[in-house]
């Protein structure tokens, strides 16, 4: 029997309110001075929209995600200015984890370094005043990081799908029940992510040992950073890459394509996905315990827009509870909170569509700044 028309795509499919725009503009930045080792990095940026019109920079998930022209779709192109780049080491950015490697790709890849270089981007661009700052997952990580840097140059931040990255956090996503799974691969043992999503969960902890499933991230983190000395290793690498990228691709959707993880299953884009993502988990996202409920007073001086699913399985609704709440407690409540009937991704209809409503209900930032 074929049951495939009673699983409708949750994705926004042809229900966007604005077309693609065209490309205006693109190139590459060097974000590093004469002193760093080479290679160094050099960011690729894209803009659409108004050239004149208010500045909109988007930060993509992941960290290591990259940008796609159809995220230019969230804003009007005749009121916004819309910026995207890829972050270091991923997409077109170089030098890129999937043809230099990460010895290149993340040496200096740090959220200071992404910090300075949205920076930069913003002087090459001629930016000189406040501008919306867009991120999603690790993207509202990043703008929330910025902003506290540098709240001066932010009207507004519009955030999807929140990520704090506690370690409670990324437990959830990545480790679950995985140290009993051999024994009860179906036990409830312990909150994740797993319980929504059983098989994907099992091609994700298949790669592993048993002794390696004691800690997930770390055990995925040695095999990414094994310089492989057979074949052998070199396809367990690659294989880790991949199963790492589709497990979070799958999970984004609350109702996912059969057999369809989109670039999440491209070995490319798997390379530069889990090991800039495993660097960053390893390192506390490089920021200090707490930084950004830490500075929520500094965060809750700038009016916040936040989108979250409901049944986002990647950064579980609870991580936009927790900073609603530090915003509440600094003494403003986001400027707005919109719970969506979806999961993790901007593509998600529901997700895309309230973030458009918000780029749309923006006040100009003429008549903000007079």
């Amino acid at each position: 029997m074929d049951f495939s028309r009673l699983q409708a795509s949750s994705k926004i499919g042809d229900d966007w309110v604005y077309p693609q725009p065209p490309l205006r503009a693109s190139g590459w930045l060097d974000v590093e001075d004469d002193s760093a080792r080479a290679p160094r990095h050099r960011i690729y940026w894209e803009e659409y929209g108004d050239a004149t019109g208010e500045p909109v920079m988007f930060l993509h998930g992941g960290p290591g995600g990259a940008c796609s022209p159809a995220m230019a779709r969230f804003c009007d192109p005749a009121r916004y200015r819309i910026i995207l780049f890829d972050q270091r080491g991923c997409g077109k950015s170089e030098p890129n984890v999937a043809a230099a490697g990460p010895a290149a790709a993340l040496a200096r890849n740090t959220t200071a370094d992404l910090i300075a270089d949205i920076e930069r981007l913003r002087d090459h661009l001629g930016i000189t005043g406040a501008m919306h700052v867009f991120g999603g997952s690790w993207g509202s990580t990043l703008a929330m990081a910025y902003a506290i840097d540098f709240p001066a140059h932010c009207a507004s931040l519009i955030l999807r799908g929140i990520f704090l990255g506690a370690p409670e956090d990324l437990l959830y996503l990545y480790q679950g029940n995985a140290a009993t799974w051999h024994a009860d691969p179906f036990g409830l043992t312990a909150p994740g992510a797993y319980i929504h999503y059983p098989d994907e969960w099992r091609a994700l902890l298949e790669i592993l040992t048993v002794d390696e499933r004691r800690d997930v991230m770390a055990s995925y983190k040695a095999i990414f950073d094994m310089v492989p000395a057979t074949a052998a290793e070199t396809e367990r690498q690659r294989a880790a890459a991949l199963a790492w990228s589709v497990w979070e691709g799958v999970i984004s959707n609350m109702i996912p394509e059969p057999g369809d993880a989109g670039k999440f299953a491209e070995a490319d884009f798997a390379l530069c996905f889990a090991q800039i993502e495993a660097h960053y988990f390893a390192n506390a996202l490089f920021l200090p315990p707490d930084h950004l409920l830490g500075h929520a007073d500094i965060l809750a001086s700038i009016p916040v827009h936040i989108v979250h699913g409901r049944f986002d399985q990647v950064c579980p609704l609870t991580q936009a509870s927790r900073l609603v709440a530090a915003l509440a407690a600094a003494g403003a409540r986001p400027a707005s909170f919109v719970v969506t009937n979806a999961g993790h991704s901007a593509m998600e209809r529901d997700n895309a569509l309230a973030l458009t409503a918000i780029m749309d209900g923006l006040p100009p930032l003429a008549a903000r700044s007079g």
